[in-house]
């Protein structure tokens, strides 16, 4: 599938001038661009999609954590602290 970008003068020559600090061609450069930005919106969409999946299954079941609790574990987690993992209960 052949694609032509009309890119704006600047933006061309912005895409020159980092390309040539890179050691490589505007070509590659901007298939590079393009490949990091479908992969980014690949993980966010796979993000929120995960999100939409737990919360439906959080509202179906009735169960969650509230929030400072699950942030006070987190938290002591990323201390190095012991933490003991919070037990899911019926939320209202």
């Amino acid at each position: 599938m052949a694609v032509s970008l009309r890119l704006p003068p600047e933006v061309k020559k912005k895409v020159a001038r980092l390309a040539e600090t890179q050691d490589t061609t505007p070509h590659a450069f901007m298939l590079e661009a393009i490949r990091e930005k479908v992969e980014s919106d690949e993980a966010r969409a796979a993000f929120h999609a995960e999100g939409r999946r737990r919360l439906a299954r959080m509202k179906a079941s009735g169960l969650g954590i509230p929030a400072d609790e699950a942030f006070a574990y987190l938290e002591r987690r990323a201390l190095g602290k012991p933490a003991a993992r919070p037990k899911p209960r019926r939320i209202a």
